[in-house]
């Protein structure tokens, strides 16, 4: 990597042109839908309502850690479902057809799972494709969080994705404890905004002998960080502590490897690098000791599986529609499948399913590879362009520089008071990126469908609207279609009345 772009010519646009050429994962491109410049200023949406100017040129979407991008075999497989549906009705629960290769209603789950497992680094009986990332936390943890009076607390990390920070609380405060005892958040050691695994580790040892559970994310959605999963997990492990991770910015981004690294659970949203859609079907994890069903026992009184939340949908599907309550009783399918509750959307589904038909186009290894070298190629443009050595005060990168220490995205800081003026500009020339008030931009070349001439045009966009802002002379903001992601504190804090143990 450094050897590639240690040339001169790495800052002409002839070299990410080299690049774009060269690249064996070029053609997935092809199979999503870019926005153009055009779609992206049009108020509607029938594009005959615009003169086809030279804005019809595709944006540069770099906004895959928020949304990811559609697919063109989106609409194709759920027109397919939507004839399945018009034409069977209820029979489509059971009924294969033999133009197509989408399951029956009642089988696509599995065949979301199958296909999820190598994403993550599972065996397919330890993923379930179901419900919403905080939903399915809520879940995990009410099987997983078993508090008791010596063991009670949960540690998490001081800078949570909000959703994970309200779930944890109130999963605390539903099993009788106090957040304000019971919630350790751990904050980073130093001036850094990243946590080292080391300091994470020493928080760990800390609290251990009153830790019930723990749960950090795989990403950090902030700065980018990716966590030592392997090593932290195998820490906890040590300290008799079960542990699960937010995977919402890993799962699709980088390698995993959740069976071999023996994490407990773990789960994620498929609507940002999985690119299934907005609010899309999420998954989980659980590790196959934790699925172990006894389908030989013959009282259920006895503890024949984990103890969970249960619904008909996580029961074994040969007793799945028998109405009995008492006999049969609830016998859950082996492995994460009996951590479902209610019925799926099939629709919904199959939009996941469409999805996750690209990923087995390539494998994680090849996409992470070339994620590294687009995500390098960016921070080698924005550290060490002319540019940025005579302006070099306007903007630092925050997300790691080690490149196992991160995925796709990085995180910039920019000098206070700029944001609104970069962003404008940046929309201007149809651009789009994420952005975490009051100063960070979030930046994600995902390899399935950015490209390195992409990286290459964002910088040259990206430091001219820098400058323009830097000086005052950025477009006033007018209704911004930046991401906006919220507030966040530069300094990592939370407001003064949230209730926690920090560490």
């Amino acid at each position: 990597m450094a050897v590639l772009l240690g040339s001169d010519n790495a800052f002409d646009r002839a070299f990410a042109e080299r690049l774009d050429q060269e690249d064996p994962l070029k053609h997935l491109r092809d199979q999503f839908i870019i926005p153009s410049k055009a779609d992206l200023k049009r108020k509607t949406l029938n594009k005959s309502t615009h003169n086809g100017d030279a804005t019809d040129t595709p944006s540069i979407y770099l906004c895959g850690n928020s949304l990811g991008l559609q697919s063109h075999r989106v609409a194709e497989r759920i027109n397919v479902h939507l004839a399945a549906w018009a034409t069977k009705g209820v029979l489509g629960h059971f009924i294969d057809h033999d133009d197509t290769d989408i399951p029956a209603f009642l089988n696509i789950d599995d065949a979301a799972a199958r296909k999820m497992a190598p994403i993550v680094g599972a065996q397919e009986t330890e993923v379930a494709v179901m419900e919403t990332l905080t939903a399915n936390l809520h879940l995990l943890m009410a099987s997983f969080y078993l508090p008791t009076k010596e063991k009670y607390k949960i540690i998490i990390e001081g800078k949570a994705f909000p959703s994970d920070h309200y779930a944890v609380e109130s999963q605390i405060r539903y099993r009788g404890f106090d957040p304000k005892d019971a919630m350790v958040l751990i904050e980073p050691a130093d001036s850094s905004v990243t946590l080292s695994t080391s300091h994470i580790l020493s928080v760990i040892d800390l609290h251990a002998s009153s830790t019930a559970l723990i749960l950090l994310p795989g990403i950090q959605y902030y700065t980018g960080q990716f966590l030592d999963v392997k090593t932290i997990t195998a820490y906890a492990h040590s300290k008799a502590i079960i542990i699960g991770w937010d995977l919402a910015h890993a799962a699709g981004n980088v390698e995993l490897y959740l069976h071999e690294w023996d994490v407990d659970f773990a789960a994620w949203c498929n609507y940002k690098y999985i690119n299934a859609g907005p609010g899309a079907v999420a998954g989980l994890f659980v590790h196959e000791k934790h699925g172990h069903v006894d389908m030989t026992a013959k009282d259920r009184s006895e503890e024949t599986f984990r103890p969970r939340l249960c619904g008909w949908w996580g029961g074994e599907k040969s007793s799945r529609f028998k109405m009995g309550n008492l006999a049969p009783e609830f016998v859950p399918i082996p492995g994460a499948g009996g951590f479902q509750v209610g019925n799926p959307s099939a629709l919904a589904l199959t939009a996941v399913l469409a999805s996750l038909e690209i990923f087995a186009m390539t494998d994680m290894k090849s996409l992470r590879t070339k994620s590294v070298t687009l995500t390098g190629y960016l921070e080698h443009l924005l550290l060490h362009s002319s540019w940025m050595n005579q302006t070099s005060n306007l903007y630092r990168i925050i997300t790691p520089s080690d490149p196992n220490e991160r995925g796709a995205q990085l995180s910039v800081l920019l000098k206070p008071n700029m944001l609104e003026g970069v962003l404008a500009e940046l929309e201007k020339d149809g651009i789009v990126v994420d952005e975490r008030k009051p100063d960070v931009i979030r930046i994600a070349p995902t390899p399935l469908y950015n490209t390195f001439t992409d990286v290459w045009d964002f910088v040259q966009i990206f430091q001219k609207a820098c400058e323009k802002a830097g000086t005052g002379q950025a477009v006033e903001p007018n209704g911004s279609t930046m991401v906006h992601g919220g507030f966040d504190e530069p300094d990592g804090a939370r407001s003064s009345n949230s209730m926690h143990s920090t560490a």
